[in-house]
């Protein structure tokens, strides 16, 4: 069913020439099914427009070798919203809960504060400042005795992830959200003046894009958490690249793993210890696309920033993901989708919008969904960059540069609720993980002769050794 295209297609607009793609190559870009889903934002057409970013990257690059026009890349609005919530539909088998059991909204003395505890290591800095306790309703209480911005200030700075609900209006004049507008949706860098032209491992240093399975012969590192990385990599996986990613030896995010590790093989590396430092080493200086989400100095306390990166891996695509962007007081500031449209107004408008007594979000982490197309769309973009000039390439992206994304994309939504899923938007196909059998919702992006396809099914972390294929 054909539909307005504008709002999304103003979208995609705006996100591919960010991306540095060829204008022309937007007419090859489709949008149907009607509908959105229920939020002040235009969510639906965020999901529509980021997914047709990184189609349309693919798209590119599978006609490097021939002078033909980018194939059409159709994005199903219905099928694109389900995927910017869950994908994965267990049968006979139950994830464990995304949340923490503290995590949330609590009302201060002043107003609204969102706390982020999933992580042990987060919810311990909370309970540093407010005591432990085991239910929301201490913690409510507990909460109640500060004013927001106080206890904001008192839990970041004891390593903690906690924003105020601020206003559309007193963001856009806080010093973060004055230094988040004046950067790019996606800021680029050349790695390096080394060539390597088409060159994407030591053992293949002729690659080209194959045109069903257009990344097949790419390695990607994956260095990212929960959802915006770990999305941008299950899309390049969905084309074929070899994704391993790589965690240390206690994390774990088991409310998202089920979903998000689907196409890529899961290690475990601790490096502060020699051994496993010389393989990450190896591994690095065999890839071709680097994806992270540490904060911006992390990677440099390791030993790994980007002067040694550029070192080991001359030609490298090296995507960074920040969460409350890369320039101003904050930048480095630890974040998360739901915190960050806490403090960039998203939350305080819906509330307002909808009449609510409560910070209303959008209705899915679309901050990280789309910030994570974006990502792997500039990963895409890198690489057709690269068999062009041999230069490797650096993006860096943020969760708050894609919020003022969608602000400044804030045209009246399409009120049409999208249809309820049925039986139809399922894979026919299951997939075998380790914790049971499931199915995916079909992917949203069609194009001709290029079909997503996993290699892998849905894996716990470490379950995989630290190798390429």
């Amino acid at each position: 069913m054909s539909v307005n295209q504008q709002p999304a297609h103003t979208m995609l607009s705006s996100a591919w020439s960010a991306l540095g793609g060829d204008p022309a190559t937007l007419d090859a870009a489709a949008f149907v099914e009607v509908g959105a889903l229920p939020a002040f934002f235009p969510v639906t057409d965020l999901a529509s427009a980021t997914m047709a970013a990184a189609g349309l990257a693919i798209s590119e690059l599978r006609n490097h070798a021939s002078s033909a026009s980018p194939a059409a890349v159709t994005v199903d609005r219905r099928l694109a919203s389900m995927w910017f919530h869950w994908s994965q539909r267990p049968i006979g088998w139950t994830p464990p809960a995304p949340w923490d059991p503290i995590a949330g909204d609590y009302l201060a003395s002043d107003g609204w504060i969102r706390l982020h505890t999933n992580a042990p290591h987060h919810r311990k800095a909370a309970e540093r400042i407010l005591g432990e306790h085991q239910d929301k309703a201490g913690m409510a209480k507990a909460v109640g005795a500060w004013k927001k911005a106080e206890l904001e200030h008192a839990i970041v700075d004891v390593g903690g992830c906690a924003a105020e609900m601020r206003s559309l209006i007193s963001w856009a004049d806080h010093p973060q959200g004055i230094a988040v507008a004046s950067e790019p949706l996606v800021h680029w860098q050349p790695m390096q003046d080394e060539s390597r032209r088409g060159q994407s491992n030591d053992s293949d240093p002729l690659w080209t894009p194959d045109a069903t399975r257009p990344l097949h012969g790419l390695r990607v590192l994956d260095l990212t958490r929960v959802l915006a990385g770990p999305a941008a990599t299950r899309f390049l996986a969905a084309y074929g690249a070899d994704v391993l990613r790589i965690d240390p030896p206690t994390w774990d995010e088991p409310g998202v793993v089920t979903d998000l590790t689907l196409g890529k093989r899961c290690a475990r590396l601790d490096l502060h210890k020699q051994h496993d430092r010389a393989i990450f080493e190896k591994l690095l200086s065999t890839a071709d696309i680097l994806v992270h989400g540490y904060r911006p100095d992390a990677l440099e306390r390791l030993g790994f920033g980007i002067e040694t990166r550029r070192r080991l891996a001359p030609g490298l695509i090296d995507v960074c993901l920040d969460a409350y962007g890369w320039t101003g007081p904050w930048a480095g500031r630890r974040g998360f989708d739901s915190l960050v449209q806490m403090s960039t107004g998203i939350a305080d408008a819906g509330m307002q919008a909808s009449g609510a007594d409560k910070p209303k979000p959008l209705p899915v982490q679309a901050l990280d969904h789309g910030t994570g197309y974006l990502m792997a769309a500039a990963a895409v973009r890198g690489i057709a960059e690269r068999l062009k000039t041999g230069r490797g390439m650096q993006a860096r992206l943020s969760l708050a540069r894609t919020a003022k994304f969608l602000l400044d994309h804030a045209t009246p939504n399409d009120t049409t609720p999208i249809a309820a899923e049925t039986p139809a938007d399922l894979d026919p196909w299951p997939e075998h993980t380790t914790w049971g059998e499931a199915r995916r919702v079909r992917w949203p992006v069609a194009m001709d002769g290029c079909e997503a396809k996993w290699n892998y099914a849905a894996s716990p972390l470490g379950s995989s050794p630290a190798e390429w294929v």
